[in-house]
């Protein structure tokens, strides 16, 4: 990395003045780019050549310099065709960084093109309308509610050492894991040979080599020089070893990797994620590597979660800081009883804040048992206060160390890499206020408040709903059914629209995210819209070609006429022709493109869960027919 480049504007030096003075010392930085986040999570970028820029700076701190257009961001129902206009305003609040083109040199001082990415907000209508505001605000909303509770309550159980009266501001740390997919461009590799060495854990921690070890130190190195602090980086559990081709260089480069880094306040948390997947992929390209953030980008072997840290404390007057989750005595009470709040109101709610967590077809198809992935809504707290441990099969887990209790956190496991993380987050803060409000409203202590978290599904609770489990100390995939899964945790859904449909199945829990007005109602339709709109269309244009392609690569093998191989291809063939072939009865891909078309979503959803597990049926059918053939 060369030290005489700008990676980082700090927060602190992002007005004006500072601004253009920054600007005409670093002539190599010749492009700015206003970065809004639509309500898909897609970011902006553009190229305004710096000198206009810094002719209409006043107009672009003020928003009247840029605008893009309904047609661009994805608004759904807001910014329409026939009210387009969105404009966009700088955010001098967070850290700005530069993008450097590796490939591109300046001419004037021989360093790399840069462009000064700016985070912007999106406004429509004299609203805000992006997926940054609605963080922000909820989180300046959630805050002044944590305050004044606090101040109301006087002592809080866990929390007597904090004096409200003390209190500055509330402070909101997000941290997050970045787990991707590895490979060189042309590999492919059988989901069995992944499949095991992801079962012999053949590759987790294991030591990287040649191009994948270059690129994963260069994205470390690319990490320090932005000021994001990283902490580790290292081999997932998914991929297989690579091989040495002819060249003499590895050419077999399939593995999963994952780099974490320091936690920061939650806008600014998320902001540095987007960077992180940008550094990352360049690294990565740059070293001849691709890279994958998709959940599950191979079907059968791990995916990839972005599991998400997320705390909460005070700063006092004195400047001290005091984490609000952590209790006075860690040895005695696994959390005060703002942490106890905070969990039950986060499971309690968590049907209204899955659909911004998980909206996506591959974000469902990351979430299955057997992988780590999170399915039940449960957490863990670990065995003693005393002795912390971790749960890797829950929703969302308590993380604690007994000698630092600003290290207590919890991680939230459903987010993946390209989860809309501003949204999902405030989704999340949002549950928790409510259970922290209830918990410190029932003046309970915190053994009473463990009590609630811990009730078996068939009592009642003060808070926490009867017929429900909301604590497990177990493996939820291994020590229970999915029946008992399913009845202590509840039913998870299993497609977008199932998802989707808990807005409406739930709205007194639905309220609870349009408390303080900041995820409106128009806010909340326009990403539902968006993303039933894009599991539609990803069904019809990806997913079932892409199973058409799969059903037809699938061939009779065997020659000679033998009674189990005949038997074995018929009952393949039977499934394809089910499965893709209209005859006097159409196919299940007719069906499931017919019922999308007409809006039909439950027929359709329920039809994309039997092809689903009709395509995992046919591709084992097939594997076992093959093995069986020994003269191909």
């Amino acid at each position: 990395m060369a030290k005489e480049l700008l990676y980082l504007i700090p927060a602190a030096k992002c007005e004006k003045k500072e601004i253009l003075h920054i600007l005409k010392s670093h002539p190599e930085i010749k492009f700015v780019s206003m970065v809004g986040i639509d309500l898909a999570g897609n970011d902006t970028d553009e190229k305004i050549p710096v000198r206009v820029f810094l002719k209409d700076i006043e107009d672009f701190y003020n928003g009247h310099a840029i605008q893009t257009d309904g047609s661009s961001v994805v608004l759904t129902g807001i910014a329409t065709l026939n009210n387009a206009k969105v404009d966009m305003y700088v955010d001098p609040s967070v850290n700005w960084y530069v993008d450097y083109n590796w490939e591109s040199e300046d001419e004037e001082t021989g360093l790399p093109v840069g462009t000064l990415r700016i985070p912007a907000f999106l406004m429509h209508n004299g609203l805000r309308v992006d997926s940054r505001s609605i963080l922000t605000q909820t989180l300046e909303y959630v805050g002044a509610e944590i305050k004044a509770l606090l101040k109301k309550a006087g002592k809080v159980p866990g929390l007597e050492h904090v004096k409200a009266s003390e209190i500055d501001e509330v402070l909101f740390t997000v941290g997050t894991e970045l787990e991707f997919w590895v490979k060189t461009p042309t590999e492919e590799t059988h989901v069995e040979e992944l499949s095991a060495t992801q079962v012999m854990q053949e590759n987790y921690w294991q030591r990287t080599r040649g191009q994948a070890r270059t690129a994963l130190e260069d994205a470390m190195l690319m990490l320090e020089a932005y000021g994001l602090q990283p902490e580790m980086g290292h081999k997932e559990v998914g991929g297989v070893k690579a091989k040495i081709g002819e060249s003499g260089n590895l050419d077999h480069i399939m593995e999963q990797m994952e780099i974490d880094w320091r936690f920061a306040p939650a806008v600014q948390a998320i902001d540095n994620e987007l960077l992180a997947r940008i550094l990352v992929k360049e690294a990565f390209r740059l070293n001849g590597l691709e890279v994958s953030f998709q959940a599950k980008p191979i079907i059968g072997v791990a995916g990839n979660g972005e599991h998400t840290h997320t705390g909460m404390a005070v700063r006092l007057k004195s400047g001290k800081i005091v984490n609000l989750y952590a209790p006075k005595d860690m040895k005695k009470d696994f959390m005060s009883s703002v942490g106890y709040g905070a969990i039950m109101g986060l499971l309690k709610n968590y049907e209204v804040v899955n659909p911004f967590v998980t909206s996506t077809n591959d974000a469902f198809n990351r979430l299955k048992p057997g992988f780590e992935a999170p399915v039940c809504i449960v957490t863990s707290l670990g065995h003693s206060p005393e002795v912390p441990s971790r749960n890797r099969t829950i929703l969302a887990g308590l993380v604690r160390d007994v000698e630092n209790p600003l290290a207590t956190r919890f991680e939230i496991r459903a987010f993946n890499p390209l989860s809309n993380s501003y949204v999902g987050v405030a989704a999340a803060y949002l549950a928790m206020l409510d259970g922290i409000k209830a918990a410190i409203g029932s003046g309970k202590t915190n053994a009473e408040l463990l009590d609630e978290l811990s009730k078996e599904p068939d009592a009642d609770g003060f808070y926490l709903e009867k017929g429900r489990a909301y604590r497990s100390e177990h493996d939820v995939f291994d020590d229970y059914t999915p029946e008992q899964r399913d009845k202590m945790f509840g039913k998870p859904p299993a497609t977008v629209w199932e998802n989707m449909e808990a807005l409406k199945l739930y709205p007194e829990k639905l309220k609870v995210l349009k408390a303080g007005n900041v995820m409106r109602q128009d806010l909340i339709d326009a990403f539902v819209n968006g993303a039933l709109l894009r599991w539609k269309v990803e069904l019809i244009d990806r997913i079932i070609p892409q199973h058409l392609d799969t059903v037809r690569c699938i061939v009779c093998l065997h020659c000679e006429e033998n009674p189990v191989d005949d038997a074995a291809w018929t009952a393949i063939n039977n499934l394809r022709l089910y499965l893709a072939k209209d005859g006097a009865e159409k196919s299940l891909f007719s069906r499931l493109r017919e019922a999308l078309g007409a809006g039909k979503y439950s027929e359709a959803s329920a039809m994309q869960q039997e092809m689903t597990a009709k395509m995992g049926e046919l591709e084992s059918m097939y594997e076992v027919y093959k093995r069986n053939l020994l003269d191909i």
